[in-house]
């Protein structure tokens, strides 16, 4: 999915706080480094105490923090372009019944699009499964940017894309692929883990 172009929402701009917004740039630069890059977010109570004694909103303060997590998502994308080719790869994992299956990747000249399905288990109308939901999965490879680009699915199936820069060999071989769940998009890791490593042939 693409990100919409920012657009600066108006031509004014008071040339006389410019310090005091290189300072907050500088400021949020320290925090990235001193709690390297894994800041958390702060309890509500100090943010109450903080709006209160700098006059600000609380529920602004909220919010600011929030974004202040969020700087993964603004990351510079790249979109793969001049397609290639299309390699099989058909390698799948079971976990508690349900099936975890790499099915192709496609080849592009500055990507690879890696996609996973996911088949539960079948249940009967009257069944309930707990962990039956869309998951939020990420992909990780050691060396390579990547990014859930999305997917689709239905009750019983679900299906991803993740794009990968620089773009993967066409053979995977001695290659570990990690889908890992978060609790939300930029959200924390739940534990539930998908792996594939000894899977693809040599």
């Amino acid at each position: 999915m693409k990100r919409m172009p920012y657009t600066r929402p108006t031509d004014h701009y008071d040339e006389r706080i410019v310090e005091i917004d290189e300072q907050l740039c500088s400021l949020i630069k320290a925090r990235k480094d001193l709690s390297l890059n894994n800041p958390g977010y702060p309890p509500f109570e100090k943010i109450s105490d903080w709006a209160a004694k700098f006059v600000l909103y609380e529920d602004f303060l909220k919010s600011l923090f929030g974004q202040l997590r969020n700087e993964e998502f603004y990351r510079p994308r790249v979109e793969p372009s001049v397609f290639l080719k299309q390699v099989p790869v058909l390698k799948a994992v079971e976990r508690d019944g349900d099936m975890y299956t790499v099915t192709f990747i496609r080849q592009y000249d500055n990507a690879s699009v890696i996609y996973l399905n996911v088949d539960y288990q079948p249940l009967g109308w009257e069944e309930h499964q707990p962990h039956r939901h869309h998951r939020f999965l990420e992909l990780k490879m050691d060396g390579y940017d990547t990014r859930n680009n999305g997917g689709g699915g239905s009750q019983d199936h679900q299906t991803y894309q993740f794009v990968v820069v620089p773009p993967v060999p066409d053979d995977l071989a001695n290659f570990r692929l990690e889908f890992v769940e978060y609790t939300s998009p930029l959200g924390d890791p739940t534990g539930f883990k998908v792996s594939f490593s000894d899977h693809f042939p040599a």
